[in-house]
This record gives structure tokens, C-alpha cells and sequence, in this order.
């Protein structure tokens, strides 16, 4: 009786969640710097690759809501909670992990690109370290020939939980500041060491425009 209790409570809660965190995200009031050549190729029919910390990912899922993307969320309980509101956003999920059975997650990203679907990618994700970046994001632009766009994405009021990522959740009519890099072309022929710089640029950049994005 017990684990029914559970089970209900849980699927009440994941039904609920989504409607609760759309009408948060609609009380906070948002400024985008650099993010017309992102939505320019997105009204146009492109897809691109889009990364962005998991620490602060809830507004970069939300930013591209309804817009063709798809999105590898991980089995885990705690991704039950983040598919159940990303499907509500219209996104086409694929549920793995880039921790475990890393090659099977690249595939799955590689066949969302493929398809013609943008793909939204946490790069640090699923257990950190925190804003360290994996080559996921880089590897799908390149084999996919399609732009990344890196976001930083910075709160003026937030709750952070003690999670590794130290997940940050938007206050209620506070502000957000997304700061988009310009795009960035990796070359299909790039070789391991090419493409080593730039992940390494990328992960770079990334994280100076989140400290970009945090100053409001």
C-alpha cells in the first residue's frame, strides 16, 4: 500500500510540475544579448546545437520550448522529473545516459540532429564536475555539419539546492539574462587534436559568458 502511495504521489507530482514551473518561468522577466543569429537560423528552418550548464538549464530548456528540439534526459528519477516537463515543452526525448553507455547517448544525439530537430545539450551533465565541458556538444556540430551555439544563463534572484550542479530554480519575478556565444563551425575533417582545442575553446567561452550572463 505503501509504494502505491508513492507511486501516485509521484505521478501526481510529475503531472502537475509542468504546469506549476511554465507559470514560474512566465513571471520572470528575460533579457537576450547576442540571440538574433540563433533565432534568425531557428525561424528559418536550421537546426543547431544548443549547450548550456546543467546548474542553470531550466530557462535554457524553457528559451527553446516549442521549437524543434530534442533532448537526451537521463533514467534516473530525478530525470522522470525533467522529461515529464520537457515533454509538456513539446521537446522529442530520448532517455539514456552520457555517464553510462556514453557511445549509445552520442548516437541518439547524432539521430536527433539528424532528423532535422535542433538538439539541446547539457555539457557537464549528468554528474558533473560542474562547468567542466564533454566533447557531446562538439561532436554532434561536427558530425552533424550544423552550428552550436553556447548560453550562458545567469538569474538576479534565485534558490540554489545542494546538488552537485547546484541546481539554481528563478525566483518569481526576478530577472534573466541569457547570453548567447556567436556561432561556432566545427569542421568535419577536424582530427582528434583539432578537435580537442576546440573543446577545450568551448568550454572556455562557455564559461565567460555565464559570468556575462550573472551580471546584472
Amino acid at each position: 500500500m505503501k509504494r502505491i502511495k508513492k507511486r501516485i504521489l509521484h505521478t501526481t507530482g510529475n503531472l502537475l510540475l509542468p504546469y506549476v514551473v511554465t507559470i514560474l518561468c512566465k513571471t520572470v522577466t528575460v533579457e537576450i544579448v547576442n540571440g538574433e543569429n540563433v533565432f534568425r537560423k531557428l525561424n528559418s528552418g536550421q537546426n543547431i546545437v544548443a549547450a548550456f550548464w546543467h546548474g542553470v538549464m531550466l530557462f535554457g530548456w524553457y528559451i527553446f520550448r516549442k521549437s524543434n528540439f530534442a533532448g537526451l534526459v537521463s533514467s534516473s528519477k530525478d530525470g522522470d522529473i525533467l522529461a515529464a516537463v520537457l515533454n509538456f515543452w513539446k521537446y522529442q526525448l530520448s532517455r539514456g545516459s552520457s555517464h553510462k553507455g556514453g557511445k549509445d547517448a552520442l548516437q541518439l544525439m547524432l539521430e536527433m540532429a539528424g532528423s532535422g530537430r535542433s538538439v539541446a545539450i547539457t555539457p557537464d551533465g549528468p554528474t558533473g564536475p560542474p562547468r567542466e565541458l564533454k566533447a557531446g556538444a562538439v561532436v554532434v556540430a561536427k558530425k552533424s555539419a550544423i552550428p552550436l551555439f553556447l548560453a550562458g544563463i545567469g538569474y538576479s534572484g534565485s534558490i540554489k539546492l545542494k546538488s552537485w550542479d547546484r541546481f539554481e530554480i528563478p525566483k518569481p519575478f526576478s530577472k534573466v539574462k541569457i547570453v548567447f556565444s556567436d556561432a561556432i563551425f566545427i569542421p568535419g575533417d577536424a582530427e582528434y587534436e583539432k578537435t580537442s582545442e576546440i573543446i577545450n575553446y568551448c568550454e572556455d567561452e562557455l564559461n565567460r559568458i555565464q559570468e556575462e550572463a550573472e551580471k546584472f
